[in-house]
Formats: C-alpha cells, structure tokens, sequence
C-alpha cells in the first residue's frame, strides 16, 4: 500500500486530499500544527499526528509521496505570524524536502497564485516571473513560496529529490473552510447567513477566480500522477469583481447590504489563471462553477450554525 504524508492535512485543502487520498487506497499520515485547521479536523482513517514541519516530529515507516501543503493560506491567518509563515515556507520545505530525500518519496509542493503578486500581465502564466512588494505586509506569504518554489527546484537539480511537482493554486473555496478563514467566499456567505452587511474592501472591482475544493483536489491527484515537473496552475478562469460575487452570494442567501472599507495593502487587482498547461499536460479543467460549488459550500456552513 502507498504511503503517503499530507502536510497541513487537518486543514481546509489538506484535509479534502487526505479524504481522496484514502479514496485511492492510499495509507495516509497528517501532520499538522493545527494553527489554521477545519472544523472537520483531519478525516477518519488518517493517522494524525500533531507537530510542525519546521521542527517535525520522527514518522514512522516508509514514506512513498510527500503532499507538502503546510502554510496558513489567508490574510487574516499569515498576517497575524508572519514570521512563522516565512519560516514554515523556507525552514519548514526544507526539512520537508529532507525526509523526502531520505525516503526517495515524490514530492508535491502545494504553491500559489500569490507568487504572481499584483499581475501586470493577464491571466497569469506559469512564465510570467510576477510582481510582488517584499516590502509589503504581504510578502510573508507570497515570498515564503516563492522561495520554497526554488528550494524545491534546487533539490531536484542537485539530484536530492527525483519527483517533485508544483501546483500553484488560485482561490478556493468550498466545504470543510472554517467560518473565520477570512478569504472572500467564507466572508461574504457566513455575513450573509448572519444578516449582516457583506464586507468589500476597496470599490469592489478588484477580481478574483474561484476554484472548488473537489476541483483543486482532482488537478493536485492528476498532477502527482504526472511526470510534469514544471510549475502548473490550478485554479477555476471564471474570473469576476468582488460586487460580482456579493450580488451572486445576495441571490442565494438573502440581501442584507454591503459596506466598503479601504483596500488592504498590495491586494491584487486582477487574478485569474491561465490553464493551457493543466489543460494540456494533465487533462484537467475544473467541471464545477461557482453557482454550483456555492450550493454545498452554504449548506455547510448553514450546518455549522445548526450545529
């Protein structure tokens, strides 16, 4: 049986690939701090083991594939330790990076969109090299995976890791997000469920690609069962505004109003993904839309408040 460990697998991506994980019959670890985890917590079946990957504790047994996707993955969550952030970024891949040396396991490096920063070109490719402040409160998060990235990549060039794979992943959404998560869609759904008034920060005009978590899962599975060694994104190209997505989420739930406040530093004004490669390397596109996606995604949430 294929072992398998999933970094940050108690969290909202981590924890829906360790699920697939097991689908395909795959014996699977979680390791996991638990700074950022799902509601749900890890999914039954999984060994978990509580523990960070900057100072990770001894696992047992072989290990065949390595699913490195440890990080807080929002603004709320990165800026509040975004010291911890650069070093699970850099001390974190690197000792990640060692184990799978050490056990001659396929690495999958789980990147993001964040490494093209404020776009000047769009939609983004996997060639365009991105526009990123360092100096912005940002970079905790962007430059922390554009260095595991080439981390990631000197390993691989200095013959320590054979397999490795980069996913870089554009905004996700979908069941098992914690309601606090902080990213747009949980936002806008758990406001609305509230009656409160939906949160737009800057004019609303600012867009964003939204990707369900199923369909991220099955371009992460294809892409560690590929031989595709470059960098691919993995995002949903439905692009549309911040007042795009509030009307939608109004629709659904209910209007209960919108204030804006200002744009948070270096926030993104356009972000969309370019998906030949994954098109054409991996098969892969995402199959389900935002209206569709939505349905589950506020029921869960709706069951959190129910609960």
């Amino acid at each position: 049986m294929t072992r398998a460990l999933v970094t940050g697998g108690a969290g909202f991506v981590g924890r829906t690939l360790a699920s697939r994980l097991l689908d395909e019959g795959f014996e699977v670890i979680v390791l996991d701090n638990l700074s950022s985890p799902s509601p749900l917590g890890p999914p039954e079946g999984v060994t978990f083991i509580e523990g960070d990957v900057v100072d990770p504790p001894d696992l047992p047994g072989t290990i065949d594939r390595i699913y490195h996707l440890a990080s807080p993955a929002s603004p709320p969550r990165y800026l509040l330790d975004p010291i911890g952030t650069l070093l699970t970024g850099a001390e974190g891949t690197r000792r990640m990076l060692d184990l799978a040396e050490r056990h001659g396991a396929r690495f999958l490096f789980a990147s993001t969109s964040e490494v093209y920063g404020d776009p000047t070109e769009h939609p983004q490719r996997e060639e365009y090299t991105g526009s990123v402040q360092v100096t912005s409160t940002r970079a905790c998060y962007d430059e922390a995976k554009r260095y595991a990235e080439a981390l990631t990549y000197a390993y691989h060039r200095q013959n320590r890791v054979a397999e490795i794979r980069v996913a870089r992943i554009f905004n996700t959404y979908g069941p098992a997000m914690a309601p606090d998560d902080g990213r747009v869609v949980s936002n806008f759904v758990n406001q609305a469920l509230a009656g409160r008034h939906l949160t737009i920060y800057g004019d609303g005009s600012q867009t964003r690609s939204f990707c369900y978590v199923d369909d991220l899962v099955e371009g992460l599975w294809l892409l560690s069962n590929s031989d595709v060694t470059d960098p691919v994104n993995i995002g949903n190209p439905e692009e549309m505004s911040m007042r795009q997505l509030a009307t939608i989420i109004a629709e659904e739930i209910g209007d209960s109003g919108v204030d804006y406040f200002p744009l948070p530093e270096s926030d993104p004004a356009r972000r969309r993904p370019d998906i030949t490669r994954a098109r054409t390397l991996l098969g892969w596109e995402p199959s389900i839309g935002l209206a569709e996606g939505l349905v589950p995604t506020i029921h869960y949430f709706r069951s959190l408040i129910d609960a």
